[in-house]
């Protein structure tokens, strides 16, 4: 991996790392003076609730859902600012202010928090991207995303009553509306343009046809040979029987 890649593969993971520490920051301030911030929350159809969307994200319930959503902020969001780095901060906030307003409007009545709205927006994104713009790169990430985190689809049903499951699936939603909406930005499919035969430059330098033909055995120009006639002579003998 050379200067420019390491460059790139840290910047990547920066902004989720330093996310990430930011909400074991908030979640370590509630353990050590004994308090919750659940009520900042996302409360349904409330005006109070409304700040939810904003802090929805770094609330969590405790160290071990903290802990679930860590990890896949970190992997995913690296990913999305590795491959797709010209919109990694729009995806970001669009895919909180998204999928917190749609959980406003119809999640049931109870205090809404954590930050896996935002882990299943990531998902819905990178997974579908790659699809969408055709780029045999980006798919192997869609590709390697299911495959770490493809079980993740069941959190969208209402199988755990305790879990946001409105939060999981307006996440994915926010996701693939918005690799769909962001889809010409980024790594893009380089097209592959036949050339028309009519089209060509006959007077191109470098083109195939105006390049001299190399042949195995070249003559050396330091030391020509000369052609040589071969002259036969021939002489009768005189046979004694005759």
């Amino acid at each position: 991996m050379d200067k420019t890649e390491k460059k790139r593969f840290f910047y990547a993971i920066l902004f989720p790392s330093t996310f990430v520490a930011v909400l074991w920051l908030v979640k370590l301030i509630e353990f050590y003076f004994d308090v919750s911030f659940s009520t900042w929350g996302i409360e349904p159809r409330t005006i109070l609730g409304l700040r939810g969307i904003a802090f929805m994200v770094f609330l969590h319930g405790d160290f071990n859902h903290l802990f679930n959503n860590s990890i896949p902020l970190v992997i995913l969001g690296s990913s999305l600012f590795y491959f797709y780095r010209p919109v990694a901060f729009k995806v970001i906030l669009w895919s909180i202010l998204m999928s917190g307003l749609w959980t406003w409007i119809s999640a049931r009545e109870s205090y809404h928090i954590g930050a896996s709205g935002l882990v299943y927006s990531l998902f819905g994104f990178l997974f579908f991207s790659g699809f969408i713009r055709k780029h045999f790169r980006l798919i192997a990430i869609s590709f390697l995303v299911a495959f770490l985190y493809g079980s993740m689809v069941w959190g969208i049903f209402p199988i755990d009553q305790k879990i946001s499951y409105e939060g999981h699936f307006w996440g994915m939603f926010a996701g693939v509306i918005l690799a769909y909406v962001y889809k010409e930005k980024g790594l893009k499919r380089k097209p592959f343009i036949w050339v028309d035969e009519d089209e060509r430059d006959e007077n191109d330098p470098n083109a195939y046809w105006n390049k001299p033909l190399k042949t195995q055995h070249s003559q050396s120009t330091k030391n020509p040979t000369k052609d040589r006639e071969v002259i036969y002579h021939f002489k009768p003998t005189n046979h004694p029987n005759k």
